[in-house]
């Protein structure tokens, strides 16, 4: 049978990729999209990782950022190209950034996300996240809530059994490399 999944590697954002995750951003959010000078700052920040999705050709197709403070780590963005959307590349970030949560003994996992962002939620409830309540108007290009999420430690065996059920059934649609 022929292997035909999308080959995709996630590694640490550097210096030179900022210029395409620019362009991904603006594709993502328009003109309320972070600046160059904000990844850069972002990348020499010891609490800050960020990540690259990076395709067999050598496209960086998406990126993810969190913050890991102590047991915490809060995801500042995903953002895959819209090209390649729907792809498990997000996902495949999602991932990245909770497995580097197991390495760095990160037990809880945080994020907002925009109330009418469907998806997105789907995608987090599908890994465990819970939603603990509401940023009144967090967004502000629009004034839009944002549902703040969390997961539970990440540790137990409860959120452990449900994230391997679920990173394995993504391995089985994307190769992740």
């Amino acid at each position: 049978m022929n292997d035909t999944k999308l080959n995709i590697k996630i590694r640490r954002m550097k210096v030179d990729d900022v210029d395409n995750v620019i362009k991904i951003e603006e594709k993502a959010y328009g003109e309320h999209h972070w600046s160059k000078d904000s990844f850069l700052s972002e990348i020499r920040n010891e609490l800050a990782r960020y990540y690259c999705a990076v395709d067999e050709n050598k496209n960086l197709v998406g990126y993810a950022g969190s913050w890991q403070i102590l047991e915490e780590a809060h995801i500042t963005n995903i953002a895959v190209s819209p090209e390649m959307r729907r792809k498990h590349i997000g996902e495949a970030l999602l991932c990245g950034i909770i497995e580097d949560c197991y390495k760095n003994m990160v037990k809880y996992i945080t994020l907002e996300v925009r109330v009418s962002n469907a998806a997105a939620i789907s995608l987090y409830e599908k890994y465990g996240f819970k939603s603990f309540g509401t940023r009144i108007g967090y967004y502000q290009n629009n004034n839009e809530d944002a549902l703040i999420m969390w997961t539970e430690n990440i540790f137990y065996d409860k959120f452990r059994v449900k994230y391997d059920k679920v990173f394995n059934e993504l391995k089985g649609k994307i190769n992740i490399l």
